[in-house]
């Protein structure tokens, strides 16, 4: 549905866009993650028709966009990392607004209006102004506003920025809910537990190159230990032997601290079993097991050599 092929965009002598390629499909969440300043808002923004590339090219269903006139882009909805919405106005009056942009008649706009507000859970709001909103409610009639044209591809820039842990679950109840009508969406974010609950797959963006492209699972094998278990001997488990247990072909690491050991793995389903048996069989019982899985910052920090949120 979407594709992007080697986007550039520089500024004199910073480069915010390093060729960028990227795919979405048809009911696909894809999520481009990284810090502040990595160049996603630029890339959003040229795929949404708002800045010209220096190079590169941005194909709706195969073909390529083609200025600002094309009318391919009324396939695309953009929810801006900032409010696009007027205080003074209501929400009624502020979607009202955004269907005479989209060029829509009063008899389309009517039913538009209704169903993005049922949608974000605003119906009862309809006549109050937004100056008087919470700014999850902010949010998410921000993400109404973008849906009245009934987009195809959906372009989300960081649509949860300063909201409360409620409204950012509506968000993405909101967004589940598009994903199972069919709708594409690219949803960029720094905050890593947002990527992972959300997308079927992760761009990883790092000072504007593409630096992985992947599921979470895919993500996953670029770490050099995929899982970490946990397990709290009986025993002190002095008589142990790191240098057998490593020696164990499903073993990557193994770290003993008093009487807990720490063991890194890549697949916990076939592998737990048969190191708790060898620990059993060579005398040494335990008494709990804690599995770990590398999440997102894990693998962004070995990318990278740098935290996911540092600027």
């Amino acid at each position: 549905m979407l594709e992007v092929r080697g986007l550039k965009k520089s500024y004199g002598n910073l480069v915010a866009v390093a060729g960028v390629s990227l795919k979405a499909g048809a009911g696909e969440t894809v999520g481009l993650l990284g810090p502040n300043g990595a160049g996603k808002t630029t890339t959003v923004s040229i795929i949404a028709g708002l800045l010209v590339p220096d190079a590169g090219e941005v194909l709706i269903e195969g073909r390529p966009l083609s200025g600002d006139t094309d009318p391919t882009k009324r396939r695309i909805g953009l929810v801006p990392q900032d409010l696009a919405l007027y205080d003074e106005l209501t929400a009624l009056d502020n979607l009202h607004l955004f269907a005479a942009l989209y060029d829509l008649t009063n008899s389309q706009a009517r039913p538009a209006v209704e169903s993005a507000l049922d949608l974000v859970g605003l119906s009862d709001r309809v006549h109050d102004r937004v100056k008087t909103f919470s700014g999850g409610m902010k949010r998410r009639l921000n993400l109404a506003a973008a849906l009245l044209h009934d987009p195809q591809i959906l372009l989300l820039d960081e649509p949860t920025v300063g909201v409360d842990p409620q409204s950012r679950n509506a968000i993405f109840d909101n967004l589940e809910t598009l994903k199972k009508r069919g709708k594409t969406l690219l949803y960029t974010t720094h905050y890593m537990e947002e990527a992972e609950r959300l997308c079927d797959r992760v761009v990883i963006i790092d000072h504007g190159k593409v630096i992985a492209d992947d599921t979470l699972r895919g993500l996953s094998r670029l770490m050099p230990l995929s899982n970490v278990l946990t397990i709290e001997l009986e025993s002190a488990g002095d008589s142990l032997s790191l240098d057998q247990l490593q020696a164990l072909g499903e073993v990557r690491s193994a770290q003993l601290h008093g009487g807990t050991l720490r063991i890194g793995v890549r697949d916990l389903a076939t592998e737990t079993p048969r190191i708790l048996q060898w620990l059993v069989d060579r005398g040494h019982p335990y008494r709990h097991v804690v599995s770990e899985r590398a999440d997102l910052e894990t693998v962004f920090l070995t990318l990278t050599g740098r935290s996911l949120r540092d600027s």
